[in-house]
C-alpha cells in the first residue's frame, strides 16, 4: 500500500473523491448529536456558549503549527471542524442559513477575492494581493450597506485578543494611508510612550497614577504591535514566541536550581536566570 505521506497529485484526487462521503458522514454525526434523544451536552449548546470553544481550538491550531506536530495538527483540524458543523446545524435549526450555504459563499468569496487568479487583473506581488483584497472587501461591506459609508475599524472584530485587534486596527488604517512610512520613526514613538509611562508612574495621587499608568501603558502595548507589524510580523505570534521562550527559560532554571526556588533570594533567582541564556546562547541551534 502506497504511503500517503508525501502523496502524488493522482493519489490526491483519487482521495478527493472520498471527500464528500466523509463529509457529509460528519455532517449527519453533528446532526444525530443535537437532535432529540443525541448528547445532552451538545443539545444544550447556543451560539453564545460555543463562543470560547472555538477560540481554544484555533488556540490549539496555532499552537500545534508552532510545535511542527503534525498528527496533532491533524486532529485540532478536525475540532476546529467540528465548531463550523455545529455553528452550521444550530442556524439550520434556528431557520437563519444552511451548511450548504457556509460553503457557497465561501466558493463565491474565494473567487470574487481573487480577480487576478479567476479573472482579468493582475498582482505581482503578496502586497498587491492584500491591497486589492481589501478593496474588494471595502466595496463589499459598500454593497451590503446599500451604499451607505461603513467605518473602517468595524470590520475588525472587538471578541478578538486585544493584541491581534490592535495590529488588524494598525493594517486597516495603514491600508488608507494612516501610518508611519517605516519602522525607525515607530521606535521613536515607543520610546515616547516608554517616557510617558514613566511620567505616570511618579503621580502622587494613587487613583490617578493607577488610571494613567493603564493609559499610557496601553498605548505602549499599541505601538509595540504597530512596530511588529511594521516589521511584517503578527504582533500575537511574536507575543507567543516570547512565551515559549519564557516557559523553556524558566523551566530550564527550575532543573538546574540546587534547592526549591521559594527559597532563593532573588540574586540568586538572577544569577540563576542569567546563567540560563548564556547556555542556551552558547549551545548550536
Amino acid at each position: 500500500m502506497k504511503s500517503m505521506e508525501n502523496p502524488s497529485p493522482a493519489d490526491r484526487t483519487a482521495r478527493d473523491f472520498e471527500l464528500p462521503q466523509s463529509f457529509l458522514r460528519a455532517v449527519g454525526t453533528m446532526r444525530r448529536l443535537r437532535a432529540p434523544g443525541g448528547c445532552p451536552w451538545d443539545r444544550e449548546q447556543t451560539f453564545q456558549s460555543l463562543r470560547r470553544f472555538s477560540l481554544e481550538e484555533a488556540y490549539e491550531v496555532v499552537d500545534a503549527v508552532e510545535r511542527e506536530d503534525w498528527p496533532g495538527l491533524k486532529d485540532e483540524l478536525g475540532d476546529l471542524l467540528l465548531q463550523v458543523l455545529f455553528y452550521a446545524e444550530m442556524a439550520q435549526e434556528a431557520g437563519l442559513f444552511g451548511l450548504r450555504d457556509v460553503i457557497d459563499t465561501l466558493n463565491e468569496k474565494l473567487v470574487r477575492r481573487h480577480p487576478h487568479v479567476f479573472a482579468q487583473e493582475h498582482a505581482e506581488n503578496a502586497e498587491q494581493v492584500v491591497a486589492n483584497w481589501e478593496s474588494i472587501k471595502r466595496e463589499e461591506r459598500a454593497a451590503k450597506n446599500q451604499g451607505a459609508p461603513t467605518p473602517l475599524l468595524d470590520a475588525v472584530p472587538r471578541a478578538m485578543p486585544a493584541l491581534m485587534e490592535a495590529g488588524k486596527l494598525g493594517s486597516k488604517a495603514a491600508a488608507v494611508g494612516f501610518d508611519w512610512p517605516e519602522a525607525a520613526p515607530v521606535v521613536e514613538k515607543l520610546r515616547e510612550e516608554i517616557a510617558e509611562l514613566e511620567q505616570a508612574m511618579v503621580l502622587p495621587d494613587a487613583a490617578a497614577r493607577s488610571h494613567a499608568v493603564e493609559e499610557e501603558l496601553g498605548d505602549l502595548l499599541f505601538t509595540a504591535a504597530s512596530l511588529a507589524r511594521h516589521s511584517k510580523l503578527q504582533p500575537e505570534l511574536v507575543l507567543r514566541g516570547a512565551n515559549a521562550k519564557f516557559r523553556r527559560r524558566f523551566g530550564a532554571l527550575e532543573a538546574m536550581a540546587e534547592a526549591s526556588l521559594e527559597s532563593l533570594s532573588a540574586e540568586e533567582l538572577d544569577r540563576l536566570w542569567t546563567r540560563v541564556k548564556a547556555e542556551e546562547r552558547s549551545s548550536p541551534a
